[in-house]
């Protein structure tokens, strides 16, 4: 269960509480509930309505920036699709222009021998 419906869940369990104490000592006796049993379940039912309100909304601008994300990818996807290597063919082209043998070299020894070649 998410917090948002939790925190319905709690807000709908305390309203009824309170109303159903005042109802039962309303009609058993002539009293009612005492303002500090009132008082707490509504500050809880606050509570919770409070925080089922941004439960939502951390929801919806979780979901919001997921779309945005996935857009972004897509939108960098088809720009890197259209666009492409534009370096590739210059570097294609000069690679054939000077043939497809190329001359290797070793390399020379490294440490201090090298040096003194």
């Amino acid at each position: 269960m998410t917090l948002k419906w939790f925190a319905v869940v709690v807000a709908a369990v305390a309203l009824t509480s309170a109303v159903t104490g005042n109802v039962v000592i309303g009609v058993v006796g002539d009293g009612e509930l005492p303002v500090v049993a009132n008082l707490l379940a509504l500050t809880t039912a606050g509570t919770a309505v409070v925080l089922a309100v941004v439960a939502e909304l951390h929801e919806r601008l979780n979901d919001r920036i997921s779309a945005l994300t996935e857009f972004l990818v897509a939108r960098l996807t088809e720009i890197e699709t259209r666009t492409g290597d534009r370096n590739a063919g210059f570097v294609e082209g000069y690679l054939l222009s000077h043939g497809q043998d190329a001359e290797v070299l070793p390399f020379g020894r490294r440490g201090r021998g090298a040096a003194e070649r």
